[in-house]
């Protein structure tokens, strides 16, 4: 983020103005949205009743791929879509956004053979695992939709190597090796859509713990759930970018309900060094014995296990149960047979509720993961249209976002000025295109700003080009190093906390940094990043205290993060 106008505001600041859309919900469909109507010249409010990216923009399996198990239905739309994002992301959000190799361990050659042609003829059947045969013809499709824009390496198939018949276990006979992607901070990827948007049309802005209570004639009425006020907006169109909470919006803003249903996927974070050698920087993709497709793949230092495929009916009671991690674990002890797991390899757990279309498929699997954009026209409480946003996944959000951007700009009678297809998001601007580029650009920055060459790498991780400015500004205030995560600065907390919108510890400690999904959060440096955050958002003691105290009550009870000590109170930096 650079300095210069926030594009954040409480909703008093608000009130009165006039926009010519207002987008309910901060997710990374909406702030999609967001960026795409302020590219045109649109201007826009964005409000979230939480955080910004807090619902299931924040709890993916953190993967940007086509979605190789959708062409046993025939989504071949789908996939060719999701490839083809795939692909944009690579190069418009390469901070961010990595290639991942993926392997998949076979033990048979016509394994699931009539179960997927008569799944894909349209009955319901259970494949059984999948063998030799139907992955390969299916990666073989997976490869050719995502020729357009290839940036990936084609498949290969071959007798599994020692090191991953160890891994898998004597009954893998084979491995399928295909490539996708992952992303490092999905979070910080939707506040960059937002602050890009707001460089684009200066007059857009958006607010967070603001929620939508009433949409009467043209007036959009606001409460500030920070402090309970509410104000008045007006506008010309409203966006309903809600994901699983879409119908419960509909209600507020006077429009069609029954669109969505929720699966939640639980996902577990394990601090487990042999597992993580043993994946050898790639994915592991394969089959439970019940069916259901896992993933696990290294993150960081860490291990990501998902998912599960539940119905919920109330997204927000939506959370990892004990039963979940314990299948969970039971998967990789099934998967990965010469390698122990237990409750204690568990650093962090935390589960999405994916916005998927209504739909009466037997299993949770079996409901497609598409998008559409629905249009509830004005009615006699409602003067302005509503554009719904249904269903979709986290890696085809831009080009739902372009639909519903059209549609919008349809009902405003304006033009599209400019695609979004080819445009850098973030951070993803002028970053270097290969390994020896990135090099000599941390190397420039390290000597203009003085700071060490690691700690130069790693900010450009976390900010891609954006790093440069930030080098600069941190070693300008010191970028003292915090005590109990060294790898983080003073004056990088204190830019997080001041240009970021951080409302509550638990934006910063969650969303804005990786230090809680690393399993690194210990009340030490809670109370350390509480103290920062404290001085810098003006917060008195009391409200320190209990900021400090609500964000560890978070991480314990909703993430499963165990703390072995009190937590220190007063810190002194």
């Amino acid at each position: 983020m650079t300095p210069g106008a926030s594009v954040y505001a409480r909703p008093a600041a608000l009130a009165g103005r006039h926009f010519s859309t207002v987008i309910v919900g901060a997710g990374v469909n909406g702030a999609g949205v967001f960026r795409d109507l302020s590219l045109q010249g649109v201007d826009c409010l964005i409000v979230d009743k939480a955080d910004i990216a807090a619902g299931a923009s924040s709890a993916p399996s953190r993967m940007i791929h086509g979605g190789l198990r959708y062409l046993e239905s025939g989504a071949f739309s789908l996939v060719a879509e999701a490839t083809r994002e795939r692909n944009l992301l690579l190069r418009n959000a390469a901070h961010l956004v990595r290639p991942l190799e993926t392997v998949v361990p076979l033990s048979s050659r016509f394994g699931g053979l009539v179960g997927s042609v008569l799944r894909f003829a349209g009955f319901s059947a259970s494949p059984g695992a999948r063998g030799l045969c139907v992955v390969g013809l299916g990666l073989r499709l997976y490869d050719r939709l995502g020729r357009r824009q290839r940036v990936m390496p084609e498949h290969r198939i071959a007798r599994v190597p020692a090191a991953d018949g160890a891994l898998f276990g004597a009954a893998v006979r084979w491995t399928a090796t295909y490539y996708d992607a992952w992303i490092r901070h999905p979070e910080w990827l939707v506040l960059e859509l937002i602050h890009d948007g707001h460089r684009d049309q200066p007059a857009s802005a958006a607010a967070n713990y603001c929620s939508v209570t009433a949409c009467q004639g043209r007036s959009v009425t606001l409460r500030d759930e920070l402090t309970g006020e509410s104000v008045r907006v007006t506008a010309d169109t409203v966006v309903n970018a809600t994901g699983a909470w879409l119908d419960r919006s509909a209600s507020a803003l006077q429009g069609a309900g029954s669109r969505v249903m929720g699966t939640k996927g639980s996902h577990l974070i394990l601090d487990h060094p042999a597992l993580r050698d043993a994946l050898r920087g790639r994915m592991a993709y394969f089959e439970a014995s019940d069916g259901r497709v896992c993933i696990v793949y290294p993150f960081l230092d860490r291990v990501l296990v998902g998912s599960t495929d539940i119905p919920v009916d109330d997204p927000d009671q939506a959370a990892t149960e004990p039963a979940e991690v314990d299948y969970l674990l039971d998967v990789l002890r099934e998967v990965f047979p010469r390698l122990d797991f237990g409750p204690g390899d568990v650093v962090y757990t935390y589960v999405g509720v994916r916005p998927l279309a209504q739909s009466g498929a037997d299993k949770p699997g079996q409901i497609s993961r598409d998008h559409a954009v629905a249009i509830d026209p004005p009615n006699g409480a409602r003067e302005v249209p509503l554009v719904c946003l249904v269903g979709g996944k986290w890696t085809t959000f831009r080009s739902l976002a372009q639909a519903a951007a059209d549609a919008v700009l349809r009902q405003l009678g304006r033009p599209r000025a400019r695609s979004t297809e080819s445009l850098a998001i973030g951070g993803g601007a002028d970053m270097p295109a290969d390994a020896p580029a990135r090099e000599r650009f941390v190397d420039g920055i390290a000597q203009a700003s003085g700071l060490g060459r690691a700690r130069v790498a790693e900010l450009v991780n976390r900010y891609g080009s954006r790093a440069q400015a930030l080098a600069a500004r941190f070693a300008a205030e010191g970028d003292a190093p915090l005590r109990h995560a060294p790898d983080h600065s003073a004056a990088e907390v204190r830019f997080l906390c001041r240009e970021t919108a951080v409302q509550h510890l638990a934006d910063l400690v969650i969303r804005r940094t990786l230090l809680a999904i690393r399993g690194r959060v210990t009340a030490a440096l809670a109370a350390e990043l509480a103290a920062i955050a404290a001085a810098e958002l003006g917060w008195s003691a009391a409200r320190r205290e209990q900021e400090l105290q609500a964000c560890i009550d978070t991480l314990r009870d909703r993430h499963r993060v165990q703390f072995s000590a009190s937590i220190p109170s007063p810190i002194t930096l």
